[in-house]
């Protein structure tokens, strides 16, 4: 399946029926006066919020949404029929805002949740509702009106609790594989995550967290470059991020500095979210040069009132049990 997270769409509420010129016609009855019935609504149109989808990708194939018109008046004051609400599934996390001004309209992020996002048009009146002592046979009625119509731009935001963030080929998908049940592809060459991955990590209590593998960032992500500037908006939601470094590189903590300055370049609060910065494929490195490593780096984040490093290999399954232990404890989960 494609993850689409973005995508724009116009929807048309439905127009309201018109009213109509009728009068009374029934035996005995001299003189029964006007009877046109008024039209009925127009079909609002509701963007509403499903657990059920993952992505935008139903809307790179269905881009207009037109809501049903209200029926015209009927004779007996009979009001016509109101259009049923058009209702358009979202997934959990969908952010709508009006394309054209970029105005937030509404954030979606528990199932179930609705935005009512075009009203339909008003039904138009009959001509009973223009009788008067003056004028006992009126011919008047008016049109429905038209239903609203918008350009939105609707925008997936990931519900995750934790991210996980580095530089391409640090280890973010063998992690959240070896993690949960999630299965990214995984190879030894930059970007091959080209889509962020959800998986479900077990709590000590039982019940579940998710965890999102985030696409490499790379120098100037925060602008557009590469790969991340598309994906940092998954971990605006996050509550802790997982820094994720290779141990085996060149100049870990010049890696580290990249990763750091792109989320402060980013903004929105992401370089004050709370971050474990983990060492990964230890197994790579001596004792003697992980021990002086970790102190190297230790002392960078620690200058930054940063969170203690940690060292794990997650090819290999070493030390994942107190990595998650140090996550649990940041979300409050179970007590240091």
């Amino acid at each position: 399946m494609q993850f689409i997270d973005q995508a724009r769409v116009t929807v048309k509420a439905g127009r309201g029926g018109d009213g109509i010129v009728a009068f009374r016609r029934e035996k005995y009855v001299p003189a029964g006066g006007p009877s046109g019935g008024d039209g009925g609504r127009g079909a609002d149109v509701l963007l509403v919020a499903d657990a059920n989808l993952q992505t935008l990708l139903d809307f790179k194939y269905k881009r207009q949404f037109l809501a049903v018109d209200g029926r015209r008046g009927g004779p007996n004051r009979c009001t016509g029929a109101s259009g049923n609400h058009l209702v358009i599934k979202v997934p959990c996390g969908t952010v709508v805002r009006d394309a054209r001004t970029s105005i937030l309209l509404g954030d979606l992020t528990d199932a179930g949740e609705e935005l009512l996002v075009a009203f339909g048009g008003r039904g138009g009146l009959g001509n009973a509702h223009y009788l008067s002592n003056r004028n006992r046979a009126p011919e008047k009625f008016t049109e429905g009106r038209e239903g609203e119509e918008w350009l939105l731009q609707l925008e997936l935001k990931l519900l995750a609790e934790v991210g996980i963030i580095g530089l391409p080929n640090a280890g973010k998908s063998t992690l959240i594989s070896v993690l949960s049940a999630a299965r990214p592809k995984i190879a030894d060459y930059p970007f091959t995550t080209l889509v962020p991955n959800l998986g479900v990590v077990r709590r000590p209590s039982g019940d579940g967290t998710v965890f999102a593998d985030i696409p490499g960032l790379i120098a100037g992500a925060a602008q557009g470059a590469g790969l991340g500037h598309d994906f940092l908006r998954h971990i605006e939601r996050t509550r802790l991020l997982i820094h994720l470094i290779d141990s085996s590189a060149e100049d870990v903590v010049a890696d580290l500095n990249v990763v750091e300055g792109e989320l402060t370049a980013y903004g929105h609060g992401l370089d004050q979210r709370p971050r474990l910065v983990v060492l990964n494929k230890i197994e790579l490195l001596d004792p003697a040069s992980l021990e002086e490593l970790v102190e190297k780096v230790s002392q960078q984040v620690q200058a930054s009132g940063g969170l203690p490093v940690l060292a794990i290999s997650a090819a290999a399954s070493k030390n994942l049990p107190q990595l998650l232990a140090a996550v649990w404890q940041q979300l409050g989960i179970i007590q240091p």
